[in-house]
């Protein structure tokens, strides 16, 4: 199976016996280019937070044997490409479905054909596993060391921008009474209510993610972090089907909700997140928290409405 970023130049191998979905045969180019993966294909690199890498030594006998890549394969009929990169990488190395942070996704559109490395970091510490044949090795290689390896020409060709992208970590700070305050939704009679909207709305964004364009960031979508900051009576609210807390973060301020905010903005800074996108209409916030740093953007609730 494909699992670069290049167009293959030597077909790969059919799939393994046993029951096959629809997803796994051939795409056709106009010119016979062909890629394995009807609906296209997709793959999962992993991080470990401390700087490495989970990659998998290719058997002999497949796609650009002895090299390595990363897990993955072709995606299932109705199958995002998410969704079909944790399955692969469930299938092949064992990679917990459950113990990973979504970051962003790199897409390759042959027009045909598509393939989507999807970057996340492991929410806690795993040991890969072989599960099945596809494999000699799975390992956690430094990131300083991947270049010395003979890499899959496809994943050798996306691993400078994917490398150079590695401690990206956007974060979005929300003022929600400011934005709650903009929009005619009668939060001035139950601001704990507004803000729960407010939060599950968050939620489902965090969960999907936003695509880069929005971030003024590259690649194709990113998972971002959010922290939302509730002040006075709207400290009540609830954030209904939070993805994780390291997705989503609600900040119940103990009494100035612009305190908290630059409070939030200033670690999130410290942490070395960035960008760090501060969400707000106030004038005199905006000026507090652009004081922490050229990391730091202010968008108004404008800016957030369209995402929700």
């Amino acid at each position: 199976m494909w699992k670069g970023g290049a167009v293959p130049d030597v077909l790969p191998p059919g799939p393994p016996p046993g029951p096959r979905d629809p997803g796994d045969a051939w795409a056709y180019g106009p010119d016979g280019t062909k890629a394995w993966g009807l609906f296209g294909a997709a793959g999962l690199l992993v991080d470990d937070g401390a700087g490495r890498v989970l990659l998998q030594h290719r058997v002999e006998w497949s796609h650009h044997g002895g090299t390595w890549g990363i897990p993955g394969g072709a995606r299932h009929q109705h199958e995002d490409a998410v969704t079909g990169a944790l399955r692969e990488s469930a299938e092949e190395a064992g990679v917990p479905r459950d113990g990973i942070d979504l970051r962003h996704t790199a897409l390759l559109d042959l027009g045909f054909w598509t393939y989507t490395t999807v970057v996340a970091r492991a929410a806690r510490p795993f040991d890969p596993v072989i599960a099945d044949r596809e494999s000699l090795a799975l390992s956690w290689v430094p990131v300083e060391s991947v270049d010395a390896l003979p890499l899959h020409p496809g994943f050798g060709a996306s691993w400078p921008a994917l490398r150079a992208a590695i401690t990206v970590t956007p974060h979005v700070v929300v003022d929600a009474a400011n934005v709650v305050g903009s929009v005619p939704d009668g939060w001035w009679r139950d601001r704990a209510g507004a803000a729960t909207r407010l939060l599950a709305g968050v939620s489902a964004l965090a969960a999907a993610g936003v695509p880069a364009a929005r971030l003024d960031l590259g690649f194709d979508r990113w998972w971002p972090r959010w922290s939302v900051v509730l002040e006075g009576a709207a400290r009540d609210g609830a954030a209904p089907g939070a993805p994780s807390d390291a997705a989503l973060a609600v900040v119940r301020a103990p009494a100035s909700g612009d305190d908290t905010i630059v409070e939030v903005t200033a670690a999130r800074v410290a942490a070395g997140d960035g960008p760090v996108v501060v969400v707000t209409a106030d004038r005199e916030l905006r000026d507090r928290v652009t004081a922490l740093g050229d990391a730091v953007e202010v968008r108004g609730p404008g800016w957030l409405r369209e995402l929700l």
